[in-house]
């Protein structure tokens, strides 16, 4: 889940940003320590989304840079539990496979990647055995959040696509198709019905 939110703090502009002026400076450092910082309470930060105010900045002896108090506000992204998300196949393993989710990188094991024996072949793909579906790196897939961990300063995210409506996105549209034509044919068999009565 992706949120904005309002952020008050001391930032240290480091010396090499002293020719810069300042709202730039403090800018430029708040993206290169904000960005993609995890913290297990907010999320991860996505993006600085903008800074609305800069006081005047202190100099602590014995420390060469500056700190600036800034209220400025951040995108976070916060995985929830169950929460769907969109994401890209970026590894393919023999236990499972590896998906980009944008701001992080979930893993979804090979028993979780559809309804069926799942082995993994020497063209680095995982196949179905008897619905030979197929996945391999690039294949775009919806996914659900089944587990989310941070172990020494790493977060980990666990996924399943083996509910209805997650998957590969082509396998989706697949079982859309075949639902439509299912609901198609009563219809089709009522209308001839009632042709055949109107010929008596």
């Amino acid at each position: 889940m992706f949120y904005l939110i309002d952020v008050e703090d001391f930032i240290r502009v480091e010396p090499r940003l002293f020719g810069l002026p300042t709202r730039e400076a403090v800018e430029q450092q708040l993206r290169e320590s904000y960005t993609t910082h995890f913290d297990k309470e907010l999320g991860m930060v996505v993006a600085v989304a903008g800074v609305s105010e800069i006081a005047e900045g202190i100099i602590i002896p014995g420390d060469g840079a500056a700190y600036y108090k800034s209220n400025f506000q951040l995108v976070i992204w916060k995985p929830e539990m169950q929460e769907i998300i969109y994401g890209v196949i970026e590894e393919i393993t023999n236990f499972g496979a590896f998906i980009n989710l944008g701001a992080a990188r979930g893993m979804i094991h090979i028993s979780q990647t559809m309804e069926d024996y799942v082995s993994f072949s020497k063209t680095n793909t995982l196949v179905g055995k008897s619905g030979k579906k197929t996945l391999k790196k690039g294949d775009a897939c919806i996914a659900r959040i089944v587990a989310i961990s941070f172990k020494l300063g790493e977060l980990k995210i666990g996924l399943t696509m083996r509910q209805p409506g997650l998957g590969k996105i082509e396998w989706i549209e697949e079982e859309k198709r075949k639902e439509k034509k299912v609901k198609e044919a009563p219809e089709k068999t009522e209308a001839s019905k009632t042709k055949k009565t109107k010929k008596k």
